[in-house]
């Protein structure tokens, strides 16, 4: 967008430059050209006329000769005419000889126009001026008619050539100007490149500190915010490990010890109080448990590939065929055979599934269905989980995605609401987007959209 834009800004500035040039030349060299003709006219007019104010045979015989010259070597025609509208002999009478130019020459003034030529019956210049005898007195007139094609013919040649001047400097110049343009905005797409890399989670990847003074300066800031970032996310990994090792080991060890409690007493109100406090040990293993699958996912920032969704699909659901057959619940997919890659970390993908159709398979009853399909739209890979469930309100909607928000509970229902804000990180960190809606049969319905590979 950016190169366009400056090779448009540069072809338009010198567009503007050109016909700030080329237009005034144009019209002055096509003034300077009737101008030209109107001289060399002129020039013939005024011979024609000292020809005739001479009244002897030699200088008639001169004009006869002038006459045929003119009209043999130009397209325009020398008309003579003598005072009191007798025809200079040997000429014949011209054609229209009280015509105004005639009157005007033949009254001691020049006429000069640009128009319609009766004796040519076509547009062109008519000049006519007088004939002066030796006493000063009018004894005549001479009057061409000059076609105006030939130098019509002449002004459009001027402007087509000054035309096809102007589009090839302009071509040269756009030419140039996206080499131009490509070449100072290198170091922008470079950081564009970057960002990109940056996106899909590959925190090594550093912009190189080049180009202008301004444009190595937002490199050297990027790259300095990379690696903030990168050790940042170092650490919250570094304390996710910790953290999972410190939380899951006590709890182990006091469900073990509960375990051994339990196996050596036999007084059933001992029996029954530590059953219950191995069942909130359990339930506090789960929580924990999905505290740290939600911090990783956090956490991680990994680079993505390009995943066949439709095969990963098919093999979740021969993971969870099992559990699905136990609840009598019935999963169908409908996508195409052949592949259909979308981009994601490896392994996410996976995780979001179970997450999902976990929820729906908890959701849906007896003798319900699950429905998978996949499809590509708009260069995104959507995939979309149905379940026949109660489904949820939208404002339930809304709120689904929240940390610890629990809905309506769903047969053999259990968790701690952290499913679904699990499945939206991993998501979005992806670069894709999930929302809720509702299914045909009344339940939900859960899509994916990841970008297209």
């Amino acid at each position: 967008m950016i190169v366009r834009q400056l090779v448009a800004t540069y072809v338009l500035l010198v567009a503007l430059a050109i016909g700030g040039f080329t237009i005034p030349v144009a019209v002055t060299l096509t003034g300077q050209l009737r101008s030209d003709t109107e001289s060399a006219v002129r020039r013939e007019a005024e011979t024609g006329a000292r020809l005739l104010a001479v009244d002897d045979d030699p200088s008639r015989q001169a004009l006869a000769s002038l006459v045929d010259a003119f009209e043999r070597q130009t397209p325009g025609r020398m008309d003579v005419l003598l005072a009191g509208r007798r025809p200079a002999a040997p000429q014949p009478t011209p054609v229209a000889s009280d015509d105004a130019a005639f009157s005007a020459a033949l009254a001691g003034r020049e006429w000069q126009r640009w128009g319609y030529a009766p004796a040519l019956d076509a547009e062109g210049l008519v000049l006519a001026v007088p004939a002066h005898g030796g006493d000063g007195e009018v004894v005549g007139a001479v009057r061409i008619s000059y076609p105006a094609a030939p130098v019509d013919t002449r002004i459009q040649q001027i402007w087509m050539f000054r035309a096809a001047l102007a589009g090839a400097v302009l071509i040269v110049a756009a030419l140039l100007g996206s080499l131009l343009a490509r070449r100072l905005t290198r170091p922008l797409r470079e950081l564009n490149e970057m960002a990109s890399v940056l996106r899909d989670g590959d925190l090594t990847a550093r912009a190189k500190e080049s180009g202008p003074a301004e444009v190595r300066t937002l490199a050297r800031t990027l790259n300095t915010a990379t690696e903030t970032i990168d050790a940042l996310i170092r650490s919250q990994r570094a304390f996710v490990a910790d953290a999972s090792h410190q939380l899951r080991t006590p709890l182990t060890a006091l469900r073990l010890a509960l375990d051994n409690i339990a196996d050596g007493t036999d007084d059933p109100t001992t029996r029954e109080d530590v059953e219950r406090a191995t069942a909130e040990v359990v339930r506090m293993t789960r929580l924990v448990n999905g505290l740290l699958a939600l911090a990783k996912a956090q956490a991680q920032v990994a680079p993505v590939a390009r995943v066949p969704v439709n095969r990963v699909v098919a093999e979740r659901f021969e993971i969870w065929r099992a559990v699905a057959d136990d609840r009598a619940v019935e999963l169908r997919l409908d996508a195409p055979a052949s592949d259909i890659f979308a981009l994601a970390t490896p392994g996410h993908l996976e995780q979001v599934l179970d997450n999902v159709l976990s929820n729906a398979l908890d959701f849906s009853p007896n003798d319900g269905v699950v429905t998978v399909s996949v499809r590509r739209q708009e260069g995104r890979v959507v995939t979309t989980v149905m379940d026949d469930g109660p489904g949820l309100s939208p404002a339930e909607r809304e709120r689904a995605f929240d940390r610890f928000w629990r809905g309506p509970a769903g047969p053999g229902r259990s968790g701690f609401g952290l499913g679904l804000a699990i499945v939206k990180q991993l998501v979005v960190d992806n670069g894709g987007t999930v929302d809720l809606g509702e299914s045909p049969s009344g339940g939900v319905a859960v899509r994916i959209a990841l970008r297209a590979a």
